[in-house]
């Protein structure tokens, strides 16, 4: 019930040993930083900054910075659709960085990504492939982003997880929380500091976990989907198919295939049901 594929297919993901290990899903938080670092590689396309803001585009191709100039349409990178050109050649594959984005530490980016302008990304920091940050975007280090990800305008995130195809479009906080393939309505908030000068202690179905974390969002499965406004409260677990409407709050653990109006839950009904 608690376990990482419980909530995750973990066989779409390039990061599943990660997991390796827990029992609990919640105890790859504590493990994220060391994995970031040794999954860093230098054998990848890699970024190494120190607090530099990136004064022309680069473009990243085959772990090498491309010189000289080149054609760039701006398509849906998440969906694969960013094309590069040099010399009417696509360069399948390749990754831009925007002037004016910042970077600093070490930060790996993926094939087929875009950091856009305004982004300020700290590292460690691993970046996947197809992945778009926009602009505005802050990214405050030990974080994963997996392929096919999304992290939008003005959307901040710090010792997090997105597995992969996940979405926070806008105004989102993402702080201690893993995310699989989810879709976060704008100014959804994970928050993940309690008020009390204590560890995060979860109670499901009767039984109480001590989670040894003072700092732990949110984790959400598979098919996860969140209103615009949502709030949820440190140590909240939204299982597979969860959806919350729009400025709702959520707290503690949500089963499969729930709804969460404002403070109310109610189970989906299956179609033909």
């Amino acid at each position: 019930m608690l376990r990482p594929e419980d909530f995750f297919d973990l066989s779409r993901t390039g990061y599943a040993d990660l997991f390796d290990g827990v029992e609990y899903v919640w105890e790859a938080l504590s493990k994220l930083k060391g994995y970031i670092k040794e999954k860093i590689s230098p054998n990848m396309p890699k970024v190494v900054s120190k607090g530099s803001l990136i004064d022309s585009t680069i473009v990243i191709y085959n772990g090498k910075v491309i010189e000289g100039e080149f054609c760039v349409e701006m398509g849906n990178a998440s969906k694969g659709e960013l094309v590069v050109k040099k010399n009417g050649e696509v360069l399948s594959g390749a990754s831009i960085i925007c002037a004016g984005a910042v970077l600093m530490d070490d930060i790996e980016i993926g094939k087929g990504s875009i950091i856009e302008p305004g982004a300020l990304i700290k590292g460690p920091t691993i970046i996947g492939d197809n992945t778009e940050v926009r602009q505005g975007a802050y990214i405050r280090g030990n974080v994963l982003v997996g392929s096919g990800c999304v992290v939008g305008h003005t959307t901040e995130m710090k010792s997090a997880v997105m597995l992969g195809e996940s979405k926070a479009g806008h105004f989102a906080y993402i702080g201690d929380s893993i995310l699989g393939k989810v879709n976060l309505g704008a100014g959804t908030k994970l928050a993940n500091l309690k008020i009390t000068d204590t560890e995060v202690i979860l109670r499901i179905k009767g039984k109480k976990y001590e989670t040894g974390l003072r700092k732990f969002g949110a984790i959400l499965g598979d098919g996860v989907e969140t209103g615009c406004n949502t709030v949820t409260s440190p140590g909240t677990i939204l299982s597979k198919g969860v959806l919350v409407y729009p400025n709702s709050m959520a707290s503690g653990y949500h089963e499969e295939n729930t709804i969460i109006k404002l403070r109310q839950k109610q189970e989906i009904k299956k179609k033909g049901e």
